[in-house]
């Protein structure tokens, strides 16, 4: 992964959770559920396998100002079922649930949902399993991660 690349375009380049929505070939992320409220996709640099974003399809970027507690239940609702699914794909110690972005760069408001898988030793888990740039990104084979999404998306059908 190049980072620098990574920064230049989540500052710069159009919202990856629109490009995505919009059916962009190029755009990260393989859809694993979608409905008029939301979308789920398997992140494109994942540090930890099967990581998943939630994002709402209307482009909010605000965590909790821009929903009513309607909206933002309904889309914690599916955080939840990511979740569990997931957990039930992938061997999972921890499962991580947390929101990043920034108003400078990925400005959609979006959900990691991260398993750490077991055994990991304490100083690499936390904060420390999501960076990139010292940890690294798991890379599947094309098919190997188009079966984790389709048995991410069949737990979430």
């Amino acid at each position: 992964m190049d980072v620098d690349a990574y920064e230049r375009r989540a500052r710069t380049g159009p919202c990856f959770v629109c490009e995505v929505l919009a059916g962009n070939p190029d755009s990260p992320g393989r859809i694993v559920y979608a409905d008029e409220h939301a979308v789920a996709l398997l992140a494109r640099w994942p540090t930890l396998l099967g990581t998943t974003l939630v994002a709402p399809r209307r482009h909010l970027e605000r965590v909790t100002a821009d929903f009513t507690v309607e909206e933002y239940l309904r889309l914690q609702r599916l955080v939840w079922r990511v979740g569990e699914a997931l957990r039930r794909e992938v061997p999972t110690e921890r499962l991580y649930v947390l929101s990043l972005g920034s108003q400078q760069g990925n400005r959609h408001v979006h959900w990691h949902v991260a398993a750490l898988p077991p055994g990991v030793p304490y100083r690499e888990q936390q904060l420390a399993a999501l960076d990139a740039a010292a940890r690294g990104v798991v890379v599947l084979p094309d098919d190997q991660e188009s079966d984790l999404a389709r048995r991410i998306a069949a737990r979430l059908a």
